[in-house]
């Protein structure tokens, strides 16, 4: 067995600030989509919380993408370019998460530095975060001033198309996150992956240790 030193402190910070931010968001964004029937707060308030939640999302997104950017860690996001073996190695991961995992069938990906994430996560995650976080920041931005932004929005084909757009994504972030929980619950134990964002090592079966921090 050996521990590899899989997350460093930064992205350990960056996951569960925004990991609280985001759940933050949808449970305010809830209560101003749903006016009148959800009530944790008084509307005003609940209004300004989501904005400053907004602002410190996007900051948090600036810090990951400055560390990423100015780290040999981007490796982890670089995208398998043979579409033959991206399809079989996606196709193979979803049998073992649809059938095998019920079998205690081994999992076909192991994760090592720069290869955290399995062909359906990195495509997920990037997804996530360069095409979909960035356009409900900017859409978001656009709601948080309708006058200054007025030109952009009617641009963008007008306030109920930027909001629109801004509820679709809210929702997929609302399943997004207790799915992505329930994908961290998948380790040799439940509770594996979840210590391993606390202490930034996972422990493998192959491969060489790395104990030393990076």
């Amino acid at each position: 067995m050996h521990r590899i030193y899989m997350h460093p402190l930064p992205v350990r910070v960056w996951h569960w600030s925004n990991a609280v931010i985001c759940v933050m968001l949808c449970l305010t964004g809830i209560q101003i989509r749903y006016v009148g029937l959800i009530n944790l707060m008084p509307f005003r308030m609940v209004v300004a919380a989501h904005n400053w939640l907004g602002f410190l999302l996007i900051a948090n997104t600036f810090i990951w993408l400055l560390f990423y950017l100015s780290s040999d860690r981007i490796r982890t996001y670089h995208s398998e370019l043979n579409p033959i073996k991206l399809f079989r190695e996606s196709v193979r991961q979803f049998v073992y998460y649809g059938y095998g995992i019920f079998k205690e069938a081994p999992n076909p990906f192991v994760a090592s530095i720069y290869r955290k994430f399995n062909p359906p996560q990195s495509m997920t995650y990037q997804l996530i975060m360069l095409i979909l976080l960035p356009i409900q920041c900017v859409t978001g931005i656009l709601l948080w001033d309708l006058t200054r932004y007025a030109r952009a929005v009617a641009f963008f084909g007008g306030v109920r198309v930027v909001d629109t757009v801004h509820v679709l994504i809210f929702i997929v972030f609302v399943f997004y996150i207790p799915f992505h929980a329930y994908l961290g619950t998948l380790g040799r134990t439940p509770m594996e992956h979840f210590k391993a964002m606390f202490t930034g090592y996972e422990e493998s079966d192959e491969g060489e240790s790395t104990d030393k921090a990076e």
